[in-house]
């Protein structure tokens, strides 16, 4: 269970980073970029005993730890839009209902412990998605200026690209982490895909005069790049742990980040929540209960 509490900590650190960077002047996107390979060094260092990094272009595996890296820099960028645009609370509702997608995957391709999908789980399926339209309604005269239009399209887009970038790390965890060259190693292949594409398009933002490079956003990284490397790290943990459970590990890891990050954005960023937000955050708690309620069934 330690590796979970771990996991939920850390991903509101990133969400915290992302609320303090407008205050700093810091560009969310270079901080991005530099970021992954804070996470490169941060995972480097940690290799374990008898593990070293290495990668073999002729495993088929190899490309799609690759191709994630690309999806996690995608995610991260909207993620941090959306925290800045629509509000932190808003944002971990989006992030964390997305675990829809991961637990069908778990209980209906990839097998969870042989639980069924039943009236109950699909009954959170439906209140997740209430819960996401309900939660980014806010009032014009607040202090998050999106327009209704603007939070529902970047509610959405986070939610469909957490749900799939957790899905396929539930794959490779799998099918490849498992008896394979052990959590870290496929990590850092997966982090190398960020760094590279993140690489390739700052580059050609520099060049074309889009971007300004700005040294502060270096140090921005390192606070970043450490709780990002450990959430991912201790998300993979947990479900080795848990025999590689997704619909028992997703709604438990999502209820918490769910609940810490309204917390922290209430009690440290003052961040005003109406009858309708609050409602959504009700509704999305019971929405991951009635999905998981397999799981916490024995």
């Amino acid at each position: 269970m330690i590796y979970l509490i771990l996991s939920v900590v850390f991903s509101v650190g990133l969400l915290i980073n992302f609320r303090l960077f407008p205050k700093y002047g810091i560009n969310t996107f270079q901080t991005i970029v530099f970021n992954y390979p804070v996470c490169f060094i941060t995972g480097f260092l940690l290799l374990e005993k008898g593990e070293s990094f290495q990668i073999d272009f002729s495993q088929s595996w190899t490309w799609y730890c690759l191709a994630l890296g690309v999806g996690f820099i995608v995610t991260f960028i909207l993620s941090g839009i959306s925290t800045q645009r629509v509000g932190m609370t808003i944002t971990s509702l989006a992030n964390n209902i997305s675990l829809v997608i991961p637990v069908l995957f778990s209980l209906l391709v990839f097998g969870s412990n042989g639980m069924e999908f039943k009236t109950i789980n699909y009954i959170g399926l439906i209140l997740g998605v209430l819960a996401v339209g309900i939660a980014a309604y806010r009032k014009d005269n607040s202090a998050i200026t999106a327009s209704f239009g603007e939070r529902g399209g970047l509610a959405l887009a986070v939610f469909l690209m957490y749900g799939i970038t957790n899905t396929v790390i539930n794959y490779v965890q799998i099918h490849i982490i498992k008896g394979g060259p052990g959590v870290i190693p496929v990590m850092l292949i997966m982090i190398l895909g960020a760094i590279v594409s993140g690489w390739l398009v700052l580059g050609y933002k520099l060049v074309s005069g889009a971007e300004v490079f700005q040294k502060k956003n270096l140090l921005a990284a390192v606070t970043l790049g450490i709780p990002n490397f450990l959430s991912f790290y201790f998300l993979i943990k947990a479900l080795n742990h848990f025999g590689s459970s997704g619909a028992f590990v997703y709604p438990l890891y999502n209820m918490g980040v769910i609940l810490l990050s309204a917390a922290v954005g209430l009690i440290a960023f003052k961040e005003q929540l109406t009858t309708a937000n609050k409602l959504g955050l009700g509704l999305a708690v019971l929405a991951i209960v009635f999905i998981s309620w397999k799981a916490f069934v024995f």
